[in-house]
This record gives structure tokens, sequence and C-alpha cells, in this order.
């Protein structure tokens, strides 16, 4: 038997999974599926942000496209890290396309004038 703490929504529902994949503890089907899929293939979106190039001392926020796996966090962190970006930015501006080839991008979630 497996326990997890949802996170899908504020609610925090405790699950349990047994070796069936039946789960139990969660309010709706989302935490089913979030159980299982902690399970099967755990995956994370990333959120961080990236220097800009053209104005000191200033950082600007980014994300993950989509999901990842969460056994790539640490090396898709170190690539963001190598990253660097231009003012002005927009919210969806891609900065990395296709980061480590997820299929994934990392994009800008904040605007800088």
């Amino acid at each position: 038997m497996k326990e997890f703490t949802c996170i899908i929504c504020p609610r925090g529902c405790r699950l349990k999974v047994d070796d069936d994949m039946n789960v139990t503890g969660n309010t709706c089907i989302r935490g089913k599926q979030y159980a299982i899929s902690e399970l099967t293939n755990p995956v994370r979106t990333i959120t961080s942000s990236v220097r800009v190039n053209n104005r000191e001392d200033l950082l600007v926020s980014v994300k993950t496209s989509g999901s990842i796996p969460k056994g790539k966090i640490f090396e898709v962190m170190e690539e963001i890290n190598k990253l660097s970006i231009s003012a002005p930015t927009r919210i969806g501006q891609i900065v990395k396309k296709d980061i480590l080839g997820l299929g994934v991008d990392i994009v800008v979630t904040k605007n800088i004038d």
C-alpha cells in the first residue's frame, strides 16, 4: 500500500493506493488520476527564473509549457540556469524550445517593458 497527499487542489486529500491500483481517500476523480500517475509516470511542472541581459539585477519568471518526468527535474534546472533573455519580454514568449528533447518549452510568465 502506498500513501500520497494529493496536490491537485487545496484540499490535500490523503490518498491510499493498493497493489491493484485501487485508490481511496480521494474526494474527486482528479485525486484518483493523480495517485495512479504518481505510481506509473510521475511528472511535474517547473517554475523558475531567468536572467534579463539588458536590465541590471533583474530576473524574469519562467515555467515549463507542460509537465516533465520527475526524474528530469535537475537536468532541466541545469539548462534553465544557463539561459538568459533580453527585455522586453512577453508572457508566453519562448526562451528555450523543446528543452532536453522532452517536447516542452521554457516560457516567460511576466511582461517586462
